[in-house]
């Protein structure tokens, strides 16, 4: 059976180089799935769970914004952040969600970015959700 090549590049490191069934990618519109002979695209990614299925698995990860590229049977995303669920601390990411939380309700507070806090507020919505899966 043909297989989609699967890359993910972050800033520090490459995350993934792998061969698969199929993709599905958090866009800016909603989910979408990436199959073999997939149209070619380039688009931006929205911070969310990115699903990998290979040999009837699926792999979880939350992705945090990014962009991805598909022709010919290969994927390339680069994203700020990728972390497998099974990378994932559950406990960290709530507290994570509240902080952020807090300090977007803070409006009298004029030294808090609220840009930074609605960033970190994605990421760890993210995270959780790629736990809930």
């Amino acid at each position: 059976m043909a297989k989609i090549n699967v890359k993910i590049y972050m800033p520090s490191e490459k995350k993934m180089d792998e061969m698969v069934d199929s993709v599905i990618l958090p866009g800016i519109e909603g989910d979408f799935e990436v199959m073999i002979d997939h149209t070619p695209l380039i688009t931006k990614l929205r911070p969310g769970t990115l699903r990998v299925y290979k040999n009837e698995h699926a792999e979880y990860y939350a992705l945090h914004d990014g962009f991805v590229t598909i022709e010919n049977n290969n994927v390339l995303i680069v994203s700020e952040g990728c972390e497998n669920k099974k990378e994932i601390n559950i406990e960290r990411a709530e507290a994570a969600k509240q902080r952020a939380e807090k300090r977007i309700a803070d409006t009298t507070n004029s030294t808090i970015d609220f840009r930074r806090a609605e960033i970190a507020l994605k990421k760890a919505i993210a995270r959780i959700d790629t736990m809930k899966t």
